[in-house]
């Protein structure tokens, strides 16, 4: 079976504005406030807990890689007590996801949000049956880049592994599929849909209406 795995934040589904809201938690608990603001910083919440705590603490030059490292349960913790106030799915999204699977391709999800948020997400969302397989950051002892998740998403959905597509939304998902040897699709509609083009994926995905036509032409 050829297979379709898809990224999750940034993807499938816009989640900063409550990956941006647990951040603001542990700001306000550091005494700062709200640092992050979901209008601009969505691209950075897209890239995960620690990096929201980094680039927050050198907004106010008080990096510390300990501080990160304290806040970062706090963090996940606050993300898991609101985890779907504010987050949407793209336009189309399981609408494509359902067109791939009618059309006989497996459907999966590699993303390096832990397991257990990433299914109580899809959970809450309604769409977890959707998805013949979860590969998180920790489903597994490595993480995206690293070629292995992807390739583990794809057997898990019932797939071989050189017969996939990964849809994605940053140079870790370009990276990612071109360490596996398969293409990757990238979307343009997320905060970073701008910078999609310099990381010269094998597609580029402007709407899901498009994607199982693109997917076709990828892997047959």
């Amino acid at each position: 079976m050829r297979t379709v795995i898809f990224d999750l934040d940034g993807t499938l589904a816009d989640t900063s504005g409550d990956l941006i809201a647990a951040a603001n938690t542990c700001f306000r608990q550091m005494g700062l406030g709200d640092v992050l603001v979901p209008q601009s910083d969505a691209g950075i919440a897209l890239r995960g807990g620690k990096t929201m705590l980094r680039r927050g603490l050198e907004r106010h030059a008080r990096f510390d890689a300990d501080v990160v490292e304290r806040y970062y349960p706090v963090l996940l913790e606050a993300y898991a007590g609101a985890i779907d106030v504010h987050t949407v799915l793209y336009p189309g999204a399981m609408q494509a996801v359902r067109a791939l699977r009618d059309a006989g391709y497996g459907v999966g999800i590699c993303t390096n949000k832990p397991e257990a948020l990433a299914e109580l997400l899809l959970t809450r969302l309604g769409v977890r049956e959707q998805f013949a397989s979860m590969v998180g950051a920790d489903t597994l002892p490595v993480r995206k880049p690293d070629p292995e998740p992807l390739r583990e998403a794809a057997r898990r959905a019932g797939g071989d592994p050189a017969h996939c597509v990964l849809i994605g939304d940053s140079d870790t998902d370009r990276n990612t599929a071109a360490a596996a040897g398969v293409p990757s699709v990238l979307v343009t509609f997320g905060p970073s849909g701008a910078d999609m083009a310099a990381l010269k994926p094998e597609a580029l995905l402007h709407h899901f209406d498009d994607l199982p036509a693109i997917v076709s032409e990828l892997i047959g």
